[in-house]
């Protein structure tokens, strides 16, 4: 197979790095630390122990973080590592995904801003370093965010190539040409679809498309919005700002900014005092308007009854 070349790809503006990059240090730092204590643990256990287990983990973060300069090196690696096959070579995908983002600013404030979503908002994510090596959720937002670059530099059967195979791995199928702002949270992601049209503002998640219609076809979804696991949005329609969908719904028309729909179809259930609630992620409110919904049925019933 011939040997990428990246001229092909289009001509940005070199960026120039930060000095100083926070997140990048937390990553190195807490890669270093946990060498450390593996290899300190490992002296109280026998010889044979520890010189089996030490160098497995020392080699995967020295491979992984510990041997790159910068997060956007290291996210390349793990993202090739993760996404090769016999057809799309590492070392191929590696340029790739070095290309664009050493070359997009755009595209380095995004993973930054994406992976500080996981660390604050992910009960299961303990550590910036986490999210780069184990959470699927952060490698398949991220690698779309590549396809992204290469789509709207016009290499488009490239970027299709990727969508296809972060489908393989992950089960996450998001069109290059789909808009994502930055701050987003892919809990899991199995089984997500976002369709070419589909717009989701900063801090939102989603979602599908219906019909064969040509043109704006598929959901907008405001900034702050929270979608709840397994929820189904078709067809161009909005979510409004700040609006919550409940886990398992499916929603078939706009919903109003701030507010919760929940149920199949979904419909509206109240109106939501938190600004923000993809941040705050407080699923309990959902459980309180379904409950109040519950015994509402019951005392209507009740009186029906008594006539």
């Amino acid at each position: 197979m011939a040997t990428l070349n990246i001229d092909s790809l289009g001509n940005s503006d070199d960026v120039v790095m930060p000095d100083r990059d926070p997140i990048w240090d937390s990553i190195t730092a807490e890669a270093m630390l946990e060498v450390a204590a593996f290899f300190f643990s490992s002296i109280s256990l026998s010889f044979v122990d520890g010189a089996e287990k030490e160098p497995i983990l020392s080699s995967f973060l020295y491979a992984s973080i510990l041997s790159h300069d910068c997060l956007e090196r290291a996210l390349g690696f793990v993202l090739a590592n993760r996404l090769h096959d016999s057809t799309l070579l590492e070392t191929q995908l590696m340029d790739i995904f070095n290309y664009a983002m050493m070359n997009d600013s755009g595209l380095q404030h995004a993973i930054r801003q994406d992976i500080q979503a996981f660390k604050d908002r992910d009960p299961a994510c303990a550590s910036y370093s986490w999210a780069l090596l184990y959470l699927k959720g952060y490698h398949s937002l991220e690698s779309y965010r590549v396809a992204h670059v290469l789509w709207n530099q016009g290499q488009k059967v490239l970027a299709r190539t990727l969508q296809s195979r972060i489908n393989e791995v992950w089960a996450v199928d998001i069109h290059p040409a789909a808009k994502i702002g930055e701050g987003v949270l892919l809990d899991h992601g199995t089984g997500l679809v976002i369709g070419e049209t589909a717009v989701v503002a900063n801090n939102g998640v989603t979602l599908g498309g219906t019909g064969k219609q040509t043109g704006s076809r598929h959901p907008k979804v405001g900034q702050g919005a929270h979608i709840g696991a397994g929820a189904i949005i078709l067809g161009n329609i909005t979510v409004g700002e700040g609006a919550m969908v409940a886990a398992g719904s499916l929603v078939l028309k706009d919903v109003p900014p701030f507010s919760m729909v929940e149920g199949n179809p979904a419909k509206l259930v109240g109106y939501l005092e938190d600004d923000d609630p993809s941040t705050t992620m407080k699923h309990a409110i959902i459980f309180c308007f379904i409950f109040n919904l519950i015994f509402r049925k019951k005392k209507l019933k009740k009186k029906a009854s008594k006539k």
